[in-house]
This record gives structure tokens, sequence and C-alpha cells, in this order.
């Protein structure tokens, strides 16, 4: 039997695949998946050694699938991030090289009900951050995620802060800042830290919720005056909003 040929000849698997089929690699993309880890923590988690570990991130890194940042806890550490949303840009592509009819769909949302899920936000003020995914975590979530925030040592709210949640149609202006003692005794099923020295110090909660972290930059720290900060907070949302998103959908898939 002849075979007919598809008149594309050979070409080498997409890049993603590439990436993402080596096991160490695929291994160090689900756990970046999870919350964001530092390399001597993926080292522990994989079972390898870490100049092995630090070679994949960087194969990784080049490939724009993962992002470093310096530790705002101490500098001489370095937290890397999955690019969730570039990872799904790079899978329907791979899709569909191989067929036009392999392309993503988004799933099908629950129907609204009672909360799947209560979410802790971390930060060490309260005041921009962890505020900011509060609100952003009730917008997003449908109702499927019940969400607080709180801090270390709290702080007034940022007034940029409610600018740019006012700008996504959201008033903050009312919330107060909150210690995270307020919520030591509360039952959550994730407790996510966004800030990288809250993580050093975040109590034990009962009922073993699941421990995220989300190394973000705190936009209060910027040089300058309000006006000229407010990029820096704009920045803030639309990461937290990414990252929230694919939360949510977490959390409503778990349920199906």
């Amino acid at each position: 039997m002849v075979v007919a040929s598809t008149g594309q000849g050979e070409s080498r698997p997409p890049r993603f695949l590439r990436l993402a089929g080596h096991p160490l690699r695929w291994r160090l993309l689900r756990e970046l998946a999870h919350s964001d880890r530092r390399v001597g923590e993926l080292s522990e988690l994989a079972g390898r050694r870490q100049s092995l570990v630090s070679y994949h991130l960087r194969q990784l890194r080049d490939g724009g699938l993962v992002s470093m940042r310096r530790s705002a806890a101490d500098a001489r550490d370095t937290y890397y991030a999955v690019d969730l949303t570039r990872c799904g840009e790079l899978l329907q592509s791979t899709g569909a090289a191989l067929h036009p009819g392999l392309t993503a769909t988004a799933p099908p949302r629950s129907e609204p009900g009672a909360p799947l899920a209560r979410v802790l936000f971390l930060c060490t003020g309260n005041s921009a951050r962890s505020q900011i995914a509060e609100a952003l975590c009730e917008q997003l979530s449908d109702g499927a995620v019940e969400a607080v925030s709180a801090g270390s040592h709290p702080k007034p709210l940022h007034p940029n802060a409610v600018r740019v949640m006012r700008e996504r149609g959201i008033d903050i202006s009312g919330r107060r800042p909150k210690h995270l003692d307020e919520f030591v005794a509360g039952r959550f099923d994730y407790v996510i830290s966004l800030c990288d020295r809250v993580r050093e110090v975040c109590p034990e909660f009962p009922g073993g919720p699941e421990l995220i972290h989300w190394s973000v930059p705190d936009p209060a720290r910027e040089a300058g005056s309000d006006r000229e900060t407010l990029p820096a907070f704009e920045r803030t949302a639309s990461e937290l909003c990414t990252r929230i998103r694919f939360l949510t959908e977490e959390v409503t898939a778990r349920d199906r």
C-alpha cells in the first residue's frame, strides 16, 4: 500500500513540546504552576542537584515560559514563576500545528451558588497587593471563591490601590487593613502569600490549607509621587488579575 504524503515535509516539533517534554522541565513547570519557588526548593522537590535544576530553569526562561525575580526578603534569593498565559498560548498553537481542529476551548463554568473555596491573601501592609487580590478574586470568581486579606504589619489603604481598582469598576475605598492574627483560627482552602517577607512569618492555619506563594513586588516601594508610581500599581493589578483568573479556573475545575 502506498501512503500519500501530506506534502508538508518533515519538521521539528514546536519548541513548547521540546521544552516541556523533558521530564525534569515538566516537573519544574508543574511545581511553578502551583507556587513561585526558589531554586533550592525546586531542587528539593524534584530530588535533583541544584546545578541541574538551574540549568533547566535557564532553558525554560530562554523559552519564555518562566521568569525570575529577586526576593524582597533576601536579595541573595531568587523566586521563579511560570507564565501560565504564555504556556496556554503555546499549547493552543502547538495543537493547531498538528491539526487545526486541536484548539483549546474554555471549560464550562460552574453555576452560581455557595462558595467552593475560601482564600486568604497575605502581604506585609494589607494596603495594596492583598487588598487588590481580595477584590479581584471576588469579582473574577463570580461567587465561587470567598476571599479575605490581611497583613503582618497593617498600614492604611494606599490611595493608588483605590485608584487602580476604581478603574476596574471596583470600589475598595471603604475597606480596612487587617492583621493576619484575625484569621489564624480560621479555616481556608488556600493561603496565598503575595510578599516574600510575609511568607517567612506566615503562621500555621488549621485544616491544612494549600500554601501558595506569588512573589509580587510591592508597588508602594516605588520611588516618586502617587502619580509617578501609579503605573506600578497598574502592573500589580494586571499580574494579580492573571494569576487569580487561573486560580478560579482551578477551583471551579475541581468541583466538576
